[in-house]
C-alpha cells in the first residue's frame, strides 16, 4: 500500500520536449525496439520496445519501457555537460530508480483529442500486473470467482472490459517491483516511502508527459490500495509544485488514513473507529457465507446500510463506553453483533466487542476448518494453523496470483518484446523499509504517527475545484473496508460545495473488484462514464 518534492528544471524540460516524439498517435514514429538514450543515469538507461495490437475493434501501440528517475537532491548538472565531483565515489553515487511501464495508445487520435490514465497497485510493494492483466488492459487472465484457479496453463483472452475505449493507458510498476529496479547509496531510503514514493511517481509522469508529448492531453491517476494514497500525494505535488492539473483522480479500494486500518487496531487503544468501519464488512461477508442466524436478508446494499448506521451509532456508544458499559448492554451489543455478522456470542464478549480482521477471518468459518479471504472474503481456504488466533494467509491472494504473474511473464515477453534474461518480481517487502512518515501540505514536519493523506487530496480539490474524484469499493473487502473509504471522504477537510466533486460506486467483489467479471463490467462502465464526463474532450 505510499513529499518532499522533486523539482526539473526549466531547461530539463525544455530539452526533453524537443526532442519528444510528434506523431499521428501520441506514440513514437519509431517502431524499432530501442530508441536514443533520451534519459540516463549513472547506473539505468531508458528502454523500449514498440509493437502494434487491436482489441474490440480499437488499433493501438503498446510501448513497454523504463524511465529513470532521482530523488528529490538529484543534481543534473553532470548529466546535461557539467562537471564530475572528482571526489564522489561509486558507493556514494546518487540513488536512482528505473521505472518500468507500458503505455497502451490508440491510433489515429491526437493528445488534446485523448485522455491518458496512470494506473498502478499498491502494496506498498506491489506491481501493477494486477490491473493490467485483471481490469483495464487489452488482454486479460481468466480465474476462477471464488475459488482456487487450476495450475498452468492459464487463458489469455481479449478483454472486452479494457479502458481503451475510453482512455489510453499507462501501467507504472513502483521502484523496485516488476522490471523497476533501483541502486545507488541508501536507494531504500530514497524510494520506499510515503513522501519519497510520491516523488518519484510525479516525476516519472512528468518525464513521461514530456516524452510522449502528452502534456495537453486530459489526465487521470487511477490507484488501488496503497495506490489511493499515493494518487492524493501524486497530484497534490503535480497540482501545487509543478503546475500539472488533472481532470480526475480515481481510487479503488482507498485508505488515506492508515489510523483506520482494521489490521491491528488492538495496538492503538481508545481508537475505536477501525471496528466500526470494518463491521458492515464483516455483514457482507456473513451473508454471503450464509452465517446470518435466522432469515438472510435478500438484498446486500440495503443490509449493510442498515449496519452502517448501527455501527456509527449504537456500537460506537457501547465502544466509547469503555469500561463503564453496564454488562447488560453489553450483552445486548453482543447479542447484535452476533446477529450481524454469525460470529459466537461467547467470542464476541471475550474479544470486548472488538474483533480485528485476522480474527474475523479465522473465526467466521472456523467450524469448517476454513480461513475467509483478506482481500476478497468471498474466497475461503484451509486452515493452516487451526489453534492460531488470527488467519496465517490470504485464501484470495492463494488463489489467484500465480495465474496473473504467470499469464503477464508469458505476455510481456511473447507479445510485448520486453524482459527477455529479466525476472519479473510482482512483489517485494518493502512495508519493513517504508517511511510511513508524511509531511502533509502546509505542515513544517513530519507527522510522527501514522499516515494520513486525507490533507494532500483536499488541498488538491481547493486548489483546483474543476478536480473530479471518483471512489470505487467492493463490498467483501477486508484489506480496505469500503465504508472506511465513504468515511475519509465525508471528513475530507474541503467546503461542502466540493463534495459534489466525489462520486462513489460500491460493488458485490473485494479488494480487486475486477476478479469478479459482472463487477468489472459495472467498474468498467462507470469509470469510463466517468471519464467522458470530466476529459473537456468534445
Amino acid at each position: 500500500m505510499r513529499h518532499d518534492h522533486i523539482a526539473i528544471t526549466a531547461a530539463a524540460v525544455a530539452v526533453v520536449a524537443a526532442v519528444a516524439f510528434a506523431a499521428e498517435a501520441p506514440v513514437p514514429k519509431d517502431d524499432n525496439a530501442k530508441t536514443a538514450d533520451l534519459y540516463s543515469g549513472k547506473f539505468f538507461k531508458s528502454e523500449e520496445s514498440v509493437t502494434d495490437g487491436s482489441v474490440n475493434g480499437i488499433s493501438y501501440k503498446a510501448v513497454a519501457g523504463t524511465l529513470v528517475v532521482h530523488p528529490a537532491d538529484w543534481n543534473d548538472s553532470a548529466q546535461n555537460g557539467g562537471a564530475k565531483n572528482p571526489d564522489a565515489k561509486d558507493d556514494e553515487s546518487s540513488p536512482e530508480a528505473s521505472m518500468f511501464f507500458v503505455y497502451y495508445a490508440k491510433k489515429g487520435v491526437s493528445p488534446e483529442a485523448r485522455p491518458i490514465t496512470f494506473i498502478y497497485n499498491g502494496g506498498p510493494g506491489s506491481a501493477t500486473v494486477w490491473l493490467h492483466m485483471g481490469a483495464w488492459g487489452p488482454k486479460r487472465v481468466v480465474t476462477a470467482d471464488d475459488t482456487h484457479s487450476p495450475a498452468a496453463p492459464y487463458q489469455l483472452v481479449d478483454n472486452d472490459q479494457t479502458l481503451l475505449d475510453a482512455s489510453d493507458l499507462v501501467f507504472i510498476d513502483a521502484p523496485g517491483t516488476g522490471f523497476s529496479r533501483i541502486a545507488g547509496k541508501d536507494k531504500e531510503k530514497a524510494f520506499f516511502g510515503v513522501d519519497v514514493d510520491g516523488q518519484a511517481f510525479a516525476t516519472f509522469i512528468q518525464e513521461f508527459l514530456a516524452k510522449y508529448d502528452r502534456w495537453n492531453s486530459p489526465k487521470y491517476l487511477f490507484g488501488e490500495s496503497y495506490g489511493t494514497p499515493r494518487s492524493a500525494v501524486v497530484v497534490n505535488d503535480l497540482e501545487t509544485q509543478h503546475d500539472t492539473d488533472f481532470n480526475g483522480v480515481i481510487l479503488l479500494s482507498q485508505i488515506l488514513n492508515f489510523d483506520l486500518s482494521v489490521d491491528r487496531p488492538e495496538n492503538n487503544p481508545g481508537v475505536n473507529l477501525p471496528y466500526q468501519l470494518a463491521l458492515p464488512t464483516y455483514a457482507a461477508t456473513a451473508w454471503y457465507h450464509h452465517k446470518i442466524p435466522g432469515q438472510q436478508p435478500k438484498d446486500l446494499p440495503s443490509f449493510v446500510q442498515s449496519v452502517e448506521h448501527f455501527a456509527m451509532g449504537e456500537y460506537a456508544q457501547a465502544l466509547e463506553a469503555g469500561a463503564s458499559l453496564s454488562p447488560q448492554a453489553r450483552a445486548d451489543v453482543a447479542n447484535k453483533l452476533h446477529a450481524i455478522t454469525g460470529l459466537p456470542v461467547w467470542y464476541i464478549l471475550k474479544a470486548n466487542l472488538r474483533i480485528d480482521g485476522g480474527e474475523f477471518e479465522k473465526t467466521l468459518q472456523d467450524d469448517n476448518g476454513l480461513t475467509t479471504g483478506r482481500l476478497d472474503t468471498r474466497f475461503s481456504g484451509i486452515t493452516l494453523d487451526p489453534l492460531s488466533e488470527k488467519s496465517d494467509y490470504d485464501p484470495q491472494s492463494a488463489a489467484i496470483s500465480s495465474a496473473y504473474v504467470s499469464a503477464f511473464n508469458a505476455y510481456v515477453r511473447n507479445q510485448l518484446n520486453y524482459g527477455q534474461g529479466k525476472l519479473y518480481v510482482a512483489s517485494i517487502p518493502a512495508g519493513r523499509d517504508w517511511d510511513f512518515k508524511h509531511k502533509a501540505p502546509g505542515a513544517q514536519f513530519p507527522s510522527r504517527g501514522a499516515a494520513n493523506v486525507m490533507p494532500d487530496l483536499a488541498n488538491a480539490m481547493k486548489q483546483n475545484p474543476n478536480l473530479k474524484v471518483m471512489l470505487n469499493g467492493g463490498y467483501f473487502d477486508l484489506a480496505t473496508p469500503y465504508y472506511e473509504g465513504w468515511y475519509e471522504m465525508h471528513q475530507l477537510p474541503i467546503p461542502l460545495n466540493l463534495q459534489k466533486n466525489i462520486q462513489y460506486h460500491y460493488y458485490q467483489s473485494g479488494h480487486m473488484v475486477y476478479a469478479h467479471q459482472d463487477s468489472l463490467k459495472e467498474m468498467h462502465d462507470a469509470v469510463a462514464d466517468f471519464i467522458r464526463s470530466t476529459s473537456n474532450v468534445k
